[in-house]
């Protein structure tokens, strides 16, 4: 049975922010929430998310996910004192599987397959995750005996001049039989420098148990990099975001730059994609083959069919793109557009909650909300649907191979027939016919002797 403790009560003082440190966004949502993704990933019995400062803006920020369980922590006594607050919620079997990982809601990259190893090593003892570091300056030290066991973590104020030598450090992460942790908090005390309670002291009282503490180490690592100030957070940011971008790379997509490319949620590829400079892609997003993604381009939640192009500056959002369609430059698709093959999207044009047929064309400052456009329609510039009268939304229909003029309004609900052709200029506020034109002007005329106005001195 596997219990899962994420530590989130930190102020995160150094954040020069009103937003509790674990609620701050990395590559599009809160750390917090990377925590629990990887946390899910292992199928823990229980999770149980340690709040203090912030506690009703963390809950409410996860209200809807009901596999979480709170335990508050007020005062904040240090990390031991964090997870006492757990203990009373922690699920034991009697299992000598029984195990308790914890974790920390501002170290938000610990990869799950890290996790795995840590909990695989444990080998019925317990297990820490550390690292070795170059410059170990602040963290707790990893102390071994003779025979290269773990025997005790001594926090950095804490160590002698011989243990700050050490470059093994403590994460902070680690895995213990659920029923031993529990007696060990109750034996931990605060004389120390900081006069807190420790959690890495339960290492010391599992050697003095006779209980084997074993050590594992992460993949890369930036997935045991914390964040306590805004400049972490902008490393982390981009320490993710090389990461997200290598993993692009190696499965065949093509970056123009990949320093210059940000991922914030997931992103399908198939073969032969490329994605210039600039770009964001957010929530869930497929790129068939052959799709290319001009610079400073922003997709969130879209499907974009094969040998697309979309060109600079374009927003899609919850949009679908059929094969071989062409985006932008400066196009908006909004929620629930539906682009066809090879139709044409062009600069300045909006689609909203519409339907673009097969082949169908609206190259130029346009609007189209609330429509269903067939195949092979040409939309004239400066077109729009006039779908809103202020209370309720009309749906506008353009049948196949109709015919748009520029500056036309269509007052909806109104239909153009197949093969129709709207003059442009018009106002439409009743159907068109099919295979007709439909023109609405008023008369041209011309006024003999007119002159315009003169500024008055």
């Amino acid at each position: 049975m596997l219990n899962i403790v994420i530590l989130a009560a930190g102020l995160g003082k150094r954040m020069q922010s009103d937003l509790p440190k674990v609620l701050h966004p990395l590559a599009g949502k809160p750390m917090l929430a990377h925590v629990l993704d990887n946390a899910r990933a292992l199928d823990p019995n229980r999770i149980v998310v340690v709040v203090g400062h912030g506690a009703e803006r963390v809950k409410q920020a996860f209200a809807d996910q009901p596999d979480i369980e709170f335990a508050l922590q007020s005062p904040q006594q240090g990390t031991g004192h964090a997870v006492q607050q757990a203990a009373p919620l922690l699920q034991e079997s009697g299992k000598a599987d029984d195990a308790t990982l914890v974790l920390y809601g501002d170290v938000p990259l610990v990869q799950s397959d890290t996790l795995r190893r840590l909990i695989d090593a444990r080998a019925g003892g317990m297990a820490v995750l550390t690292e070795k570091l170059d410059d170990p300056s602040g963290y707790g030290r990893i102390v071994r005996n003779d025979r290269n066991e773990v025997v005790r973590i001594v926090e950095h104020k804490d160590a002698t001049a011989a243990e700050q030598a050490i470059n093994e450090v403590n994460t902070g992460i680690l895995v213990a039989p659920t029923g031993r942790l529990k007696d060990w908090l109750s034996r931990i005390d605060n004389n120390n420098a900081q006069g807190e309670y420790y959690l890495t002291d339960v290492v010391g009282l599992s050697v003095a148990d006779g209980l084997p503490v074993y050590a594992a180490h992460p993949a890369a690592a930036w997935e045991t990099l914390g964040v306590n100030s805004r400049i972490q957070q902008a490393q982390l940011e981009r320490n993710w975001q090389g990461e997200q971008a290598r993993r692009l790379l190696e499965a065949g997509v093509t970056l123009a730059d990949p320093a210059r490319f940000d991922l914030r949620g997931a992103l399908v590829c198939g073969r032969d994609v490329f994605i210039d400079v600039g770009c964001v892609f957010e929530g869930r997003v497929e790129l068939a083959d052959g799709v290319r993604v001009g610079p400073h381009c922003v997709i969130k939640d879209a499907v974009i069919g094969a040998g697309t192009r979309i060109e600079a500056f374009s927003h899609v959002q919850e949009a679908q793109v059929a094969d071989e369609a062409h985006i932008g430059p400066y196009a908006r698709l909004r929620p629930g557009a539906q682009i066809g093959a090879q139709a044409h999207v062009g600069n300045f044009v909006e689609i909203k909650k519409s339907v673009l047929g097969q082949g169908s064309k609206a190259n130029h400052l346009a609007y189209i909300g609330d429509a269903r456009i067939g195949a092979r329609v040409n939309i004239g510039a400066g077109t729009i649907t006039c779908n809103y009268d202020g209370v309720n939304k009309s749906l506008t229909v353009i049948e196949d191979d109709a015919f748009i003029g520029s500056d036309t309004q269509l007052v909806a609900p109104v239909r153009v027939g197949q093969g129709a052709t709207l003059g442009a200029g018009t106002t439409l506020t009743k159907d068109a016919p099919a295979g007709k034109l439909t023109i609405s002007r008023p008369v041209q005329k011309t006024i003999d002797g007119w002159t315009r106005p003169i500024k008055k001195s």
